[in-house]
């Protein structure tokens, strides 16, 4: 436990220290106690999440850095690896490809990231992973086919 309040503690600092070096995260430690931590982050641009501000909630275990936080969503989000009532995200990173090496901060940046690039391969929200399959499917469908079209051009 004291090499993970260490690294937490490393870790806040680094954050203090860098507060405008990432304007789209906010990480913040709870005062009385080193293992809750929230974060406000940007939505990314030209997503539809895009000038939204999203609350996450960080329950770092005391095995951290060896096992990863349990993090989810405070802010409702509609996003297919987003579980819609509970905010739980499903997230490699977050799981089974953990490495010592991801930091809270790193970690908000790939959640941006997930934002911004959706897995609805693997959903925690099913109607938002079938939106997304669907509409990645329609421009696929009109980017291979609708200049064919335009042009009279027959494959």
């Amino acid at each position: 436990m004291q090499a993970s309040r260490a690294r937490l503690f490393k870790e806040y600092k680094e954050v203090q220290r860098e507060k405008s070096a990432d304007p789209d995260i906010q990480l913040v430690c709870d005062d009385s106690n080193i293992f809750k931590w929230t974060a406000l982050i940007k939505g990314p641009s030209e997503t539809p999440y895009e000038g939204g501000v999203f609350q996450l909630a960080f329950a770092v275990p005391e095995q951290y850095p060896l096992q990863p936080p349990q993090v989810r969503f405070l802010t409702k989000i509609f996003h297919p690896n987003v579980h819609f009532k509970t905010g739980e995200i499903c997230l490699d990173i977050l799981k089974n490809a953990w490495s010592p090496a991801w930091t809270l901060q790193s970690v908000c940046r790939a959640i941006i990231a997930l934002m911004a690039h959706p897995e609805p391969d693997s959903p925690l929200n099913c109607d938002s992973g079938m939106w997304t399959l669907f509409w990645y499917r329609l421009v696929e469908f009109i980017s291979r086919y609708y200049p064919s079209v335009i042009m009279g051009i027959k494959s």
